[in-house]
């Protein structure tokens, strides 16, 4: 059983899983560490974590399972630091939003008989911005918690015991877990959720570029105009491992709309562009 956590990142997500853990009757202490004082002592503050560590590598070596909550690069970097101290007892793992990267560095420095666990994870939930005063117990309720574990791999028993537990702990903060191949995990969230930000920052830009100096004009737009670029209000330090570690997906999805666009563009005065909205009206349907 999972009775100490430590959660490396008390951001939005971070904080959100403190939080939600212990919505859902956790009791164990939760130590927190977060790059910035300030996420770590508000976290603390909104009750998310019981502790502030001083040193990430000492509250990992402390704990049964540590949560990686932090951009995914510097999940990586903590995955080189954390291999070498922690033992087959105890449980890593992230909520990254890709996971190739992050799947083959945890079969190259976790996962054997005398080592610690790893279990990549990845919450489809989130929002536009971030930061521990975001942090919301039912930001997970009813969302996908995508797994791209391989049961190849042969962990300890007592391992696979906190691996299980933390599974279990996901469910019971209120999410339904996928598991995934973790190429396919990077595929299929280049067009559902990496691919709408791109668009949602494209527009947002091309607007500021177009109607940036007549603001009265957002009003104009009414609510389609705030639904379709409330995205663009994401932070670049949100989105940059993002986009340099899932490069081939992303890219793949941005063609594939140009192309989309220049077939509804030249079809403005045809029936093709009827068959469009047809098209778009089936996906929301199903």
């Amino acid at each position: 059983m999972i009775e100490r956590i430590a959660i490396l990142g008390t951001g939005l997500l971070g904080t959100s899983v403190g939080l939600a853990l212990r919505a859902a009757g956790y009791r164990g202490p939760i130590t927190g560490w977060n790059r910035s004082p300030d996420g770590a002592h508000t976290a603390l503050t909104m009750g998310a974590i019981d502790s502030i560590a001083s040193d990430p590598i000492q509250a990992a070596k402390d704990s049964q399972l540590t949560l990686l909550s932090v951009p995914i690069y510097a999940t990586l970097d903590l995955m080189e630091q954390l291999s070498p101290v922690l033992g087959p007892d105890q449980l890593v793992t992230d909520v990254g939003s890709t996971k190739g990267q992050i799947t083959a560095a945890a079969g190259r420095l976790f996962n054997s008989q005398d080592r610690a666990a790893f279990l990549p994870g990845h919450p489809m939930a989130g929002k536009e911005r971030g930061g521990a005063d975001l942090g919301d117990a039912n930001l997970f309720r009813g969302a996908v918690w995508l797994f791209t574990d391989d049961p190849a791999w042969e962990r300890s028993a007592s391992a696979s015991a906190l691996v299980a537990d933390w599974r279990r702990w996901v469910v019971a903060i209120g999410s339904r877990t996928i598991d995934i191949d973790p190429m396919r995990h990077d595929k299929l969230v280049a067009w559902v959720s990496h691919l709408p930000q791109f668009v949602a920052t494209a527009l947002s830009a091309l607007l500021e570029d177009e109607v940036g100096e007549a603001p009265e004009l957002k009003d104009v737009g009414g609510r389609a105009l705030r639904e379709m670029t409330r995205l663009g209000s994401s932070p670049y330090s949100m989105w940059r491992d993002i986009a340099l570690t899932n490069t081939d997906a992303v890219e793949a999805a941005l063609f594939a709309l140009e192309q989309r666009l220049a077939y509804i563009r030249e079809n403005l005065r045809t029936p093709e562009l009827r068959d469009e909205f047809e098209r778009a009206n089936n996906f929301r349907r199903e």
